[in-house]
């Protein structure tokens, strides 16, 4: 290691007990209008309108897109929260 690299410290990995790293995964559904799910994002998973933005073009194009990674106790309630708003997530 360089000087210049350093190590990630415990507190800033979003890894859980086990060491895998969870995707809350928002998936295509055809239904929704980009803004509809834009705010969506923007609302529940704290992203500012350009993550947003670029989280639904990928998630049209490519058909799904990870939004958010973390443990799965923290990615369960945006899970819930995007499912209450008809939206298609899955925790990878």
């Amino acid at each position: 290691m360089t000087s210049k690299e350093t190590r990630k410290s415990p507190v800033e990995t979003t890894e859980n007990i086990s060491g895998k790293e969870n995707f809350l995964v928002l998936h295509n559904d055809e239904i929704h209008s980009f803004d509809y799910v834009i705010k969506a994002l923007m609302d529940i998973c704290q992203h500012d309108y350009t993550q947003a933005t670029q989280c639904t073009m990928i998630t049209h194009y490519k058909g799904k897109c990870d939004v958010r990674s973390g443990d799965f106790s923290s990615l369960k309630p945006m899970k819930e929260a995007l499912s209450n708003l008809k939206l298609k997530t899955t925790i990878d």
